[in-house]
């Protein structure tokens, strides 16, 4: 039966290649968008890491991904410093607003003030200085790479203009930076979103939570570890968004191959009435399109795969974004392009399997 089954794969070449590209193209699509996701939500899980303060400070809602809600009084830094275990405080503002020119369309800046930022969490200027005016930025590396900024250039934010005079690294939170008192002229308010807070050598971080929230009840109380690991579920409605992806991947497999199996079927509508005048059953007619299925899902695997591995090391190089495959996204891949192509072929080899020998004989 496995000759067969290639005999006719080889006889139709273009409609096998056809029928593989479309199987492809789903695990292209299921490869591609979730290594991306998953790439960029761990790079901001890196950058969260970065941050040296083990509690955030907040208020409910203030820091969602689409939010740029300064509600923390910035006296609260003084309040939490008088906690037993605390160390040092230090008030950011997070303002997040939608730009096109941005990763994931949207552009972060943080308000802090960069000495004490820097001290807790062990940040340096590698170039140029800290900002100091209220029209003044600094920026991350990367930023500066991939905006082709260099100190002294204007960047636009709240439709005004701040001139970039440092780059610090390495890169922690938003990647423009301004002082609080900046930031805070331009929202017109005295708050803060949050208020990192580093606790001292030898206490315990959960303990100095429960404190905090005993004494300053009706807060937020974030651990960094926390913000870390659940990066991806920051980001509005992306795992709806890789679900829905996977269901398109699945159904582009599936569609390419029902068409390309029923076409072909209609093709071969003597050569199977032969085999089953020669005393094929049902079963054999049904396994041999279905194996050509699988033979379709494991080439379109295949190439699937080399195309995704090409294309995220081309995006890569091209546009630094980063691309992270996980070994579920993969099965889950496998699956759709393997599964997608036996279940597109059933209805043709049903057809196939009911088709009459004698009537074929009698009209091909």
């Amino acid at each position: 039966m496995l000759e067969l089954v290639f005999a006719n794969l080889k006889v139709r070449p273009f409609r096998t290649l056809i029928s593989v590209v479309g199987v492809a193209l789903g695990v292209i699509l299921v490869l591609l968008f979730t290594g991306l996701a998953r790439g960029m939500t761990d790079d901001m899980a890196k950058r969260a890491s970065n941050w040296k303060a083990e509690i955030v400070f907040t208020r409910p809602g203030a820091m969602e991904l689409t939010s740029s809600n300064a509600s923390v009084s910035t006296t609260y830094a003084q309040r939490l410093m008088q906690i037993e275990g605390v160390a040092s405080t230090v008030p950011v503002i997070r303002y997040i607003t939608t730009n096109a020119d941005q990763r994931w369309g949207i552009q972060q800046i943080d308000g802090v003030d960069w000495q004490p930022f820097a001290a807790m969490n062990d940040m340096k200027i590698v170039q140029g200085r800290a900002a100091a005016a209220n029209d003044e930025v600094i920026l991350d590396e990367r930023y500066v790479k991939d905006q082709n900024v260099v100190l002294g250039d204007k960047v636009n934010i709240f439709n005004r203009d701040y001139t970039a005079v440092g780059i610090f690294s390495p890169p922690s939170g938003a990647r423009i930076k301004m002082s609080l008192g900046a930031m805070q002229e331009a929202l017109q308010t005295d708050k803060s979103t949050f208020i990192l807070v580093k606790i001292k050598d030898g206490a315990n971080v959960e303990e100095v939570a429960a404190r905090i929230n005993e004494q300053l009840p009706g807060n937020k109380i974030n651990l960094t570890r926390d913000l870390i690991i659940d990066a991806q579920e920051r980001v509005p409605a992306l795992n709806t968004f890789l679900r829905v992806l996977v269901g398109l991947g699945a159904f582009v497999s599936t569609i390419f191959v029902l068409l390309s199996m029923y076409t072909t079927i209609t093709e071969r509508r003597k050569e199977i009435g032969i085999l089953k005048s020669l005393g094929a059953p049902k079963s054999f007619i049904i396994k041999v399109i279905e194996g050509e299925a699988f033979m379709i899902g494991i080439l379109g695997v295949l190439l699937g795969f080399g195309t995704s591995m090409l294309a995220s090391f081309v995006i890569s190089r091209s546009f630094d974004l980063q691309f992270e495959f996980s070994s579920g996204w993969v099965v889950t891949a496998i699956a759709i392009a393997i599964g997608g192509s036996l279940f597109g072929a059933l209805y043709p080899a049903w057809r196939a399997s009911a088709i009459d020998p004698v009537e074929v004989m009698a009209h091909e």
